[in-house]
């Protein structure tokens, strides 16, 4: 939310559903019963809540349902040949039948979730804890504009359209008997295959949109494309919809390709798509979520707030690496913009005095809480500063260029 959410002519919170208002009008008496709940079961609640966002946005809900009944027999799980004649064209011919109730159930499932469960997860920290933002909020002091909640799940509900389309006709397909490399039985392969290839797709994955997304990130694709996501600096839950459709489908048939090109157990499959989708969640949040010790390869979801506020930095989703490989990881001595592409940021020996400034009040607004040791990771010191505007003096810049 912004300075404010809409109001009605009596000072109330006006219904807008686009802008997710209904959990603020509704706040007494859902604290009301949220408060006799544990806080151990709260959290627990609110784990399982982020989930289920997260199977949503892409109608994954749909691919698991049919898998676990292929998984149990309730379709055939091989495709029976046929020649193929131009006079017999039907959705049977293309393994597509039934296609209307898979699409309905599709869509109407993941609005659901999206809605409802996504409402929750805005509620449980953008209105229940909106006074203590400096505890949890990744930019404590900054919020979405009622008119950007209400564009980013506006985008975001086009393009969970266009999502659960593609999910509902590749589970069609499969479902159909149509090809694939799934496998259902672990004993076909072996566990030694089943973790081989549950690693190698978490990574293909993982790489494969680290590439996407910096590509999407040249200035024309960025441009005609995904800037519309970057509308976006102070990300919430539902941002992480709010992309372009073209990109979305374009990501999501990147992530789906391994099912049709190399033996896959389903539940590999979904175990990492999962995992993905959670913290592409999380990542998206604006709440100072940090990677388990077990995780030393995911990145704090601070990591990704910085490419929101920063722009053209930090392409990573799960695997941190990538940028530092690739030398796109946000640096102390660089100042990053909108107008500066391909991830290297500028030299702060280069920037403007005014650059200097702008970026200096971008660092200041970060929560300290959000990095490991609750420090600011890229705070200049003031003698840091001093150095900088002393520079700039000498090169001819001052404060007001």
């Amino acid at each position: 939310m912004g300075s404010g959410s809409p109001q009605n002519g009596n000072g109330g919170v006006r219904f807008d559903p686009m802008a997710v208002t209904w959990t603020e009008k509704y706040d007494a008496k859902i604290s009301k019963v949220w408060n006799k709940l544990p806080d151990t079961l709260g959290k627990c609640i609110a784990t399982i809540a982020t989930f289920m966002v997260g199977i949503s946005i892409n109608g994954d809900w749909l691919g698991i349902m049919v898998h676990m009944a292929k998984q149990l027999g309730y379709f055939n799980s091989t495709s029976p040949a046929t020649s193929f004649r131009w006079t017999d064209l039907s959705l049977e011919s293309f393994r597509m039948k039934n296609l209307f109730y898979f699409w309905f159930t599709s869509c109407l499932i993941s609005y659901v979730l999206y809605f409802g469960i996504g409402g929750f997860i805005h509620w449980y920290y953008y209105v229940r804890q909106r006074d203590r933002a400096s505890e949890w909020k990744c930019q404590p002091n900054k919020w979405l504009s009622p008119d950007l909640e209400r564009h980013e799940i506006l985008l975001g509900s086009c393009t969970l359209f266009c999502n659960a389309s593609v999910s509902a006709i590749v589970s069609c397909y499969l479902a159909n008997g149509g090809y694939s490399r799934v496998y259902y039985d672990v004993s076909e392969y072996g566990w030694p295959w089943l973790v081989f290839s549950t690693i190698v797709f978490f990574i293909y994955q993982d790489y494969a949109t680290y590439w996407l997304h910096r590509i999407y990130h040249l200035p024309f694709l960025y441009k005609h494309f995904h800037k519309l996501h970057h509308k976006y600096k102070h990300p919430t839950a539902f941002s992480v919809t709010a992309i372009h459709p073209v990109e979305s489908i374009h990501i999501q048939s990147t992530l789906i390709a391994p099912l049709f090109f190399f033996p896959m157990h389903w539940a590999a499959f979904y175990t990492v798509a999962m995992y993905v989708y959670y913290h592409g969640i999380i990542d998206h949040s604006g709440v100072n979520f940090k990677a388990y010790w077990w995780q030393p390869w995911q990145p704090d979801a601070i990591f990704h707030d910085n490419h929101h506020q920063y722009f053209h930095v930090n392409f990573s989703f799960n695997i941190v690496w990538w940028d530092r490989l690739h030398g796109t990881y946000r640096r102390k001595d660089r100042v990053y913009r909108e107008d500066i592409y391909y991830g290297q940021g500028k030299s702060l020996a280069e920037v403007t005095a005014k650059e200097i400034k702008e970026d200096l009040e971008e660092r200041r607004s970060e929560n300290p809480l959000a990095y490991r040791q609750n420090k600011l990771e890229f705070q200049l010191t003031e003698q840091e500063v001093a150095n900088i505007q002393s520079n700039a003096t000498r090169s001819g810049r001052t404060l007001s260029d």
